[in-house]
């Protein structure tokens, strides 16, 4: 008995010395020692070799080439996305979006994301579960815009056409008197089709009806014409990385009188916090009230880069930045002619300025006639996407790639191309 309680005494004893000793060793020395036991992955490789990006002739529907001013604009230092100077650029954006889209909407602003963020945002504000919509779909964004709606709970009604062709203003009308819906998309610049489709009229037929009108113009803005207040669109969005001239990750969009009273007495609340134009609404200062709250971390360098390439847009004129696409390509369209190739739109007037769309040439495999371009030329064109898969290659000429010497280029590596990748038997 006597000898384990001696026993017992030693090991608390010794427990007590080892404490001690413990706490001899410096803290830091016993955090590293922690903190080394504990990795067990080793740093990967690649994170030990500089970043290396390669040259490219980005010459497909987008992202397009940045003008050094940009990237030079996102490269500025990082302030904090609420500070005053902050608010000042983001005003100065809603300004710079309001002369691009052609309108006087108070609620305009930059979605943080993609395209596919406006999109969303415009879907999920605008519509509540149950609600009628119906969606254009000639091409893979009105599929997009379908399955949205779908998965938020809309009542989806699809008007559709094969990729290339367009919707008459009496088959729109039609259909919206069949399905009541709450809201019409369409897409203004179809670039999986190379198809800018007519505006004109349709804002007044959804008006007659009592729908909200919702257009994208991802592929479009900047090269073709868009009045919003004039062609009386409700809601309006588009995307940084094609003709406006910034990098991917921004979104302008716009909501008028008639879309802010549809989404601000709704019975439920959006499906996403993020995209709440609510709070978004207060978070870019729309809303009206003095003090802007906490929302999330915008993308300050996107920004700064939106910012930019709107203020060229603003130097630069719409008219003459309208003039540019066109003028380049129908210059490419000769070009393309010239080399035996067909334009998939056979319509001249129904083209996108930014986005030329070509017939896969007989004989030839489009996959490896694009990746000869992009081996030999450091050059990106395209396949179809979506639903014209198979059906065409994309040449996009936008913003800063919009000239003519690109066109060139462009036509030169297509020769090259045709030439050297061999035909099938068939």
């Amino acid at each position: 008995m006597m000898q384990r309680t001696l026993f017992s005494r030693r090991s608390g004893l010794l427990a007590q010395q080892a404490a001690a000793a413990a706490l001899d060793v410096p803290l830091a020395q016993r955090l590293d020692h922690r903190s080394a036991s504990s990795v067990t992955i080793p740093p990967p490789a690649c994170m030990l070799r500089p970043l290396e990006v390669p040259l490219r002739y980005l010459f497909g529907p987008g992202p397009s080439n940045v003008p050094p001013r940009v990237l030079a604009a996102g490269a500025k230092p990082i302030i904090g996305h609420l500070h005053p100077e902050m608010y000042e650029i983001m005003n100065d954006i809603k300004k710079g979006i309001r002369y691009a889209f052609q309108t006087e909407n108070n609620m305009t602003l930059s979605m943080s994301g993609s395209g596919h963020a406006a999109m969303e945002c415009a879907v999920f504000n605008a519509v509540e579960p149950g609600e009628s919509v119906l969606i254009a779909i000639n091409g893979i964004w009105g599929e997009r815009v379908a399955e949205i709606a779908e998965r938020m709970g809309a009542n989806v009604h699809k008007l559709e056409k094969t990729p290339g062709n367009y919707f008459s203003n009496k088959e729109i009308e039609q259909a919206i008197e069949k399905h009541k819906p709450v809201l019409f998309f369409l897409t203004h610049g179809e670039s999986s089709a190379g198809l800018c489709h007519p505006i004109d009229g349709i804002g007044d037929i959804c008006r007659k009806h009592g729908c909200l009108f919702l257009v994208d113009t991802v592929a479009s803005l900047g090269a073709a014409p868009i009045f919003m207040d004039q062609q009386n669109i409700d809601i309006l969005y588009t995307g940084s990385q094609k003709a406006l001239n910034a990098p991917p990750g921004t979104a302008p969009v716009s909501f008028n009188d008639r879309a802010c009273h549809k989404m601000f007495n709704r019975k439920t609340k959006p499906v996403s916090y993020l995209f709440d134009m609510e709070h978004l609404s207060n978070y870019w200062g729309c809303d009206g009230k003095q003090d802007r709250m906490y929302h999330h971390t915008g993308p300050v360098s996107g920004f700064f880069a939106l910012r930019e390439s709107l203020a060229i847009l603003a130097e630069k004129g719409l008219e003459e930045s309208w003039r540019k696409h066109k003028e380049v390509a129908a210059y490419l369209y000769r070009g393309l002619e010239d080399l035996g190739l067909k334009l998939f739109i056979s319509d001249k007037d129904l083209r996108l300025p930014s986005v030329t769309t070509i017939a896969i040439p007989d004989g030839y495999d489009w996959r490896k006639l694009l990746m000869y371009m992009m081996k030999n030329h450091r050059m990106e064109m395209t396949g179809g996407l979506g639903p014209s898969v198979g059906m065409v290659m994309r040449i996009g000429l936008m913003g800063y790639n919009c000239e003519k010497s690109n066109a060139d280029m462009a036509l030169h590596a297509l020769a090259d191309a045709l030439k050297n990748c061999k035909k099938s038997k068939a």
